[in-house]
């Protein structure tokens, strides 16, 4: 799995703009020249970012792009869902396949014999390859909520004091 430059160019612009935080807005120009990309490519992705409700466009001559919500309410997986989608990871292509019907009678016997399982579950076409695809996308997504613009920033402002006090 490989995210775009996209993702890639949004998230350091959702940095930017949280490190940014003085009053006044940030210009495509100025963003697209600390970020080291065309000022159309970029503005592509900001409008992707505005009609989600991450950044909010300031219209006029000294316009630009602010953050719409605080630092810490913009996770990476809400900008990675708006700029890559919201679609699955991960989805079983092979549920006719003769292996994944004896996967399927194989874990169907074996929830009869326990009867601690939950019985509302079926499981009769239940892919077990999809199952623990899903798993680690549940752990990915996780992880990516707990991450922050913010906790970023945080981050970055701890390794420069850590930095400073080496001196």
């Amino acid at each position: 799995m490989q995210y775009s430059k996209s993702t890639d160019y949004a998230l350091h612009a959702l940095v930017y703009l949280g490190h940014s935080e003085r009053c006044n807005n940030v210009g495509i120009k100025e963003l697209s020249g600390k970020l080291g990309v065309s000022e159309s490519y970029l503005s592509k992705i900001m409008s992707k970012l505005r009609q989600d409700g991450i950044v909010r466009a300031v219209p006029g001559v000294n316009g630009g792009y602010e953050l719409a919500k605080a630092a810490e309410q913009i996770t990476f997986l809400d900008v990675i869902q708006v700029i890559e989608g919201r679609q699955k990871l991960f989805e079983c292509s092979n549920m006719k396949s003769q292996q994944h019907q004896l996967l399927a009678e194989e874990g169907t016997a074996l929830r009869e014999r326990d009867q601690n399982q939950d019985q509302e579950r079926s499981g009769k076409n239940e892919c077990l390859v999809e199952k623990v695809m899903e798993g680690a996308e549940q752990q990915l997504h996780q992880y990516l909520r707990e991450h922050t613009i913010q906790s970023l920033l945080d981050e970055a402002f701890k390794r420069c004091n850590h930095e400073a006090n080496k001196k």
